[in-house]
């Protein structure tokens, strides 16, 4: 029995990945081999655009045929090569020998299908279910997963759903079939430190029961010394070690190694000066979502996704907003920045913004920035990187071309992005390479308050520090304000002067960053600050 356990379910030997682009040949992976072994997990971990996602997508063949060539290796599954395989094969592989976990949910869901439907279509697509069979199995898979009230959750869209929430629908139907092999590009980016672990806890479950191999990819070190057998760090498209997972953290070779294990978000948040009043204040702050049923669509009943919320916030600080994927939080600031519908007092700069129409909010947009949570999703695909960042120049603060490019350089170099990259399309940068954009497209405006939607979750641990330090600096600077949403209590620790816990649309406990780390009040608090330093 620990033979077959241990034997080679999927071998990649030697494999490059170039792409071809206005007759420019970029080698975006360069001789890579490892092995899959049944039962085990195998960690691919390496800084954000390293070529971890294109080794995947291209064990599965999903890159672009015409741009994209295999210049040397194989890939084989179940003693049979993928590289060349017809597409028919490949088709029966997908979703069903092998699953996939995608790293941005949004843009991998389809926006015109229910949870219900997307998750039916892979059981429907491989036939292993009757067709009465399979929404008692999706049911069943949402409940795995921690969706609450997967019945309701069925109709759902994904609009409707949180962040988390959605990466959870993407696990589910990666888990569908009961695959061989599951793929999981970053599958904890956007759930928040107690559902990381239910999940992460339930593919281990699910890999004991079933003998499935896991491939993690992920930039998360926490995780992979926690859950993984062997790791493989990646540097520019090469494996630079490979080793067990204890032995490789323990005493690291590479020098590139052992600068990924050292970095970790640290330090305090900047010092900032006393100041009479605050920058935004918000009182009796209510966001409800109308539940409309019968043939009138009468309303029934309210969704409360965020219950009277208050809070005052300085020039210079911090909030750290935290909590459950679901709790409010990011409807809490769209609330705040008049995206949705919502009820209360939201006094900036000592204008209540609640009372004025759309027309006279707009003058305030400028001081009043956000970073949304997927970077993907929130970048227009057909529009440069240059084209992106300098939008809101054009609409708040018009300038000749000449000065403009200027400052999109500087602040391009200020995010750790290479300016010469400026011209190139979102879908041309990795996942943590469009998160760096869509903070330079914020703070290009150098607004006075920064909402901060999960801006690190896509980015690997030595980016983070980076732009935690980044962060940090342009405070101390410009004494910009941040709202600041995470579930990672490590960033929050490093940034944060005050945070709010929210649990289901209300505060449970708020205080300064300093008391409610070392002595929180509710248990809820305390087990979100236990697993985040345990995990």
């Amino acid at each position: 029995m620990n033979d077959k356990m241990t034997e080679n379910i999927l071998s990649v030997n030697n494999l490059s990945v170039t792409f071809t682009q206005a007759n420019q040949i970029n080698c975006a992976v360069k001789n890579v081999s490892f092995n899959l072994q049944k039962g085990k997990t195998f960690a691919l971990v390496g800084e954000s655009g390293s070529g971890k996602s294109v080794t995947a997508h291209a064990i599965l063949r999903l890159l672009p045929e015409n741009s994209c060539h295999f210049p040397s290796g194989s890939v084989s599954y179940n003693n049979r090569e993928l590289l060349n395989a017809p597409l028919s094969h490949m088709q029966s592989v997908r979703g069903n020998g092998i699953g996939m976990i995608f790293q941005e949910p949004m843009t991998a869901l389809n926006p015109l299908h229910s949870v219900e439907k997307q998750i039916s279509e892979t059981l429907l697509l491989h036939g292993k279910l009757s067709a009465k069979d399979i929404k008692r199995r999706v049911i069943e898979l949402l409940t795995l997963v921690g969706i609450p009230d997967p019945k309701q959750k069925l109709s759902s869209y994904p609009h409707e759903l949180s962040g988390g929430q959605r990466q959870r629908v993407m696990i589910a139907m990666a888990l569908s079939n009961e695959p061989d092999i599951l793929i999981a590009d970053e599958p904890t980016t956007a759930l928040d430190v107690n559902i990381q672990k239910q999940v992460l806890n339930l593919l281990k479950e699910l890999q004991q029961k079933m003998g499935m191999a896991i491939l993690l990819i992920t930039h998360d070190l926490g995780i992979v010394k926690r859950y993984a057998d062997t790791v493989a760090v990646m540097s520019d498209g090469e494996l630079v070690e490979t080793n067990d997972c204890q032995a490789l953290f323990k005493s690291p070779q590479h020098p590139y190694t052992q600068r990924l294990l050292a970095s970790e978000p640290s330090g305090s948040p900047c010092s900032t000066t006393e100041q009479d009043g605050a920058l935004l204040e918000v009182s009796d702050f209510n966001v409800w979502f109308p539940i409309k049923k019968g043939v009138f669509k009468r309303t029934v009943g309210h969704v409360k996704a965020v219950n009277n919320i208050n809070f005052a916030l300085k020039k210079g600080r911090t909030l750290g907003i935290v909590g459950e994927s679901g709790s409010g939080k990011t409807t809490l600031v769209q609330g705040l920045l008049r995206l949705c519908s919502s009820h209360g007092s939201i006094i900036f700069n000592g204008i209540n913004i609640q009372n004025l129409s759309q027309s006279d909010v707009r003058p305030y947009r400028k001081s009043l920035q956000i970073v949304f949570q997927d970077p993907f999703s929130s970048l227009s695909p057909r529009m440069s990187a240059a084209d992106i960042i300098s939008e809101g120049l054009a609409i708040h603060n018009p300038m000749p071309k000449q000065e403009s490019d200027k400052l999109i350089i500087q602040i391009m170099k200020e995010v750790g992005l290479d300016p010469a990259t400026r011209h190139r399309y979102p879908h041309e940068f990795s996942g943590g390479q469009r998160q760096r954009i869509a903070i330079a497209r914020v703070l290009i405006l150098k607004p006075e308050l920064i909402i901060l939607d999960e801006p690190t979750s896509a980015l690997d641990r030595s980016v983070q520090c980076q732009v935690v330090d980044l962060l940090r600096s342009l405070q101390e600077k410009y004494q910009f304000s941040y709202v600041f949403i995470s579930h990672d209590l490590k960033v929050v620790k490093a940034l944060a002067h005050d945070i709010m816990v929210l649990k289901d649309g209300k505060v449970t406990e708020q205080g300064s960053a300093a008391e409610i780390f070392q002595n929180p009040k509710t248990e809820y608090t305390k087990e979100l600050i236990s697993t985040a330093l345990n995990l």
